[in-house]
């Protein structure tokens, strides 16, 4: 049984015509009767019967048609909802951000959406990329955008879009450490509150390598928050340093520090493999491409 079969009973039951339902369906008479009988072999029973020179319902003929409109029209939904989804018209998209392209893309990504694609559902969570990584897997997250480096490498995962961010110690315009002309030690840093968010391996072996085996950022970090918003704030109106992407807080002093730490952030967009992306995915990567940007 197909959609087409039910699609030319249908239109036979609405005619009565053979000759009048082939027309309106550009097929053949014959075509069409096969097409009818093949129908009624395979529910094993006749569907219409010869009435003069018009073709009638049988009973169970009228209970096949409802069924048929329903199923026809269901098919037809879906075909127009995919077609939605696919325009950025419908459907929906589960996102999960980290901390630093959470700061970045959360607020632009929900401003686009509700100017561009208003009839499309947007659900945007925030936490950390293991956390993350598991709702992925459980399919309760569609895509994830998170900095790499704490991403564990897995085959059942797909990195790409990725974009490199440079990371860098901020600190309020008027703070003591922004007024050094010789740059900043790593000693002097460690004299104030360092904010940060949760850091991957990678970036503490940078910064061990750089100042040494007291630089690992569980001992000097002592503000850690998933909320890079929260941070910037705190940073803004106290003494505190932030350790971030440099474009987070266009409104902070960078400090130059000394040796440079070098810290890049690598953002990228995963998912899993051997799944169909969402089709809201494009929507996500343009505006990665626009602002994950120093």
């Amino acid at each position: 049984m197909t959609l087409v079969q039910l699609r030319h009973l249908i239109a036979l039951a609405q005619s009565g015509s053979f000759s009048k339902s082939s027309q309106a369906l550009h097929l053949t008479q014959p075509a069409l009767s096969r097409s009818i009988r093949a129908l009624e072999d395979e529910l094993g029973t006749p569907l219409f019967d010869r009435v003069g020179r018009r073709n009638e319902l049988t009973v169970f003929g009228r209970e096949v048609l409802d069924r048929a409109r329903q199923l026809v029209f269901d098919a037809d939904e879906l075909r127009g909802s995919g077609r939605q989804m696919s325009e950025g018209e419908g459907g929906s998209i589960r996102i999960g951000m980290g901390s630093g392209p959470g700061a970045m893309l959360m607020t632009p990504f929900l401003m686009r959406m509700a100017t561009r694609h208003p009839k499309m559902r947007a659900v945007v969570s925030r936490g950390g990329t293991e956390m993350l990584t598991q709702a992925l897997r459980a399919r309760t997250m569609d895509a994830l955008v998170v900095d790499v480096r704490s991403l564990k490498p897995a085959p059942d995962l797909v990195v790409s879009a990725l974009h490199e961010m440079r990371g860098t110690f901020m600190c309020r315009a008027g703070h003591p450490l922004a007024r050094r002309r010789g740059g900043v030690t790593f000693e002097a840093l460690r004299r104030y509150p360092i904010a940060s968010t949760p850091l991957s391996d990678e970036v503490a072996r940078t910064f061990i390598a750089a100042y040494g085996p007291d630089a690992h950022p569980d001992q000097f970090v002592t503000l850690q928050c998933e909320e890079l918003s929260s941070l910037v704030d705190v940073v803004r109106r106290s003494d505190a340093v932030l350790l971030a992407i440099r474009a987070a807080a266009p409104g902070l002093a960078e400090l130059k520090m000394t040796p440079a730490s070098n810290g890049i952030a690598r953002f990228g967009l995963v998912t899993l493999r051997h799944r169909t992306e969402a089709p809201a995915l494009a929507f996500v990567r343009e505006l990665m491409d626009e602002l994950l940007r120093d």
